[in-house]
């Protein structure tokens, strides 16, 4: 049974998204980021970093202790290693998929993610940092839609992490002020992608927690933007 400690944010869909393809038994554990919970000790004990998602595995490989993993693309890497799933064995393949597991978690994630932040949750508007992620998020789309010419899935023919981990950072592409229209390719995987049985099951899992037009209060503006090394919370 995996423990999963959960809110549904690009990076939370992620992991739900694997669980519910490999069919691996889980419990959710809601980790509301708008309330603070992710500063629980006992939270803290498995995601120092204070981030969602984490899991707890209790029936681990080796047949030892309970193994506790966080930061989304580590779970990915350690859900794959323990199924035999979604992350090939070939060489060349594999390398395929892992480095764009890695471009989602170094580029679009944090790209993304400052669109986001300065497009509709900032108290200011400030015009430059608005089209500069704009611009940045719109670049990288570029590097996805030429990525998927000529081959159905990021890392080649096989569905695999890459995808699970870049498709939940492209689902909000109108609020990133994207246009699918405009990048073929990436349009087609998306919408594969977003049909799967297993993408769907995921989402409405999300869906059950909060529903994805839920408006985000100005206190949980403050709890989630407000956090410093000093305090480890908001200030």
């Amino acid at each position: 049974m995996i423990d999963l400690h959960y809110w549904p944010t690009p990076n939370g869909h992620k992991v739900t998204m694997f669980l519910e393809e490999a069919g691996l038994p889980y419990t959710i554990h809601t980790v509301n980021i708008g309330t603070g919970e992710q500063f629980r000790p006992d939270f803290l004990k498995i995601a120092p970093n204070n981030r969602m998602p984490a899991i707890v595995d209790h029936a681990p490989g080796d047949g030892g202790a309970p193994v506790s993993v966080f930061e989304s693309g580590a779970i990915l890497l350690y859900l794959a290693d323990k199924t035999g799933q979604f992350l090939s064995r070939d060489l060349r393949e594999r390398v395929m998929q892992t480095q764009w597991l890695m471009w989602q978690m170094g580029g679009l994630g944090p790209m993304a993610g400052q669109n986001h932040h300065f497009n509709r949750y900032a108290p200011e508007q400030i015009p430059y940092a608005q089209k500069r992620y704009i611009d940045e998020t719109n670049r990288l789309y570029g590097v996805l839609d030429r990525q998927l010419a000529g081959r159905p899935f990021v890392g080649g023919e096989a569905y695999s992490i890459a995808d699970m981990a870049i498709y939940p950072w492209i689902v909000p592409y109108k609020a990133q002020s994207q246009d699918l229209d405009s990048f073929p390719h990436v349009k087609r995987w998306f919408e594969a992608v977003g049909a799967r049985p297993a993408t769907l099951r995921a989402y409405a899992r999300g869906e059950e927690i909060r529903p994805a037009d839920t408006p985000m209060t100005e206190e949980q503006k403050k709890i989630l933007f407000g956090q410093t090394a000093r305090t480890g919370t908001a200030d």
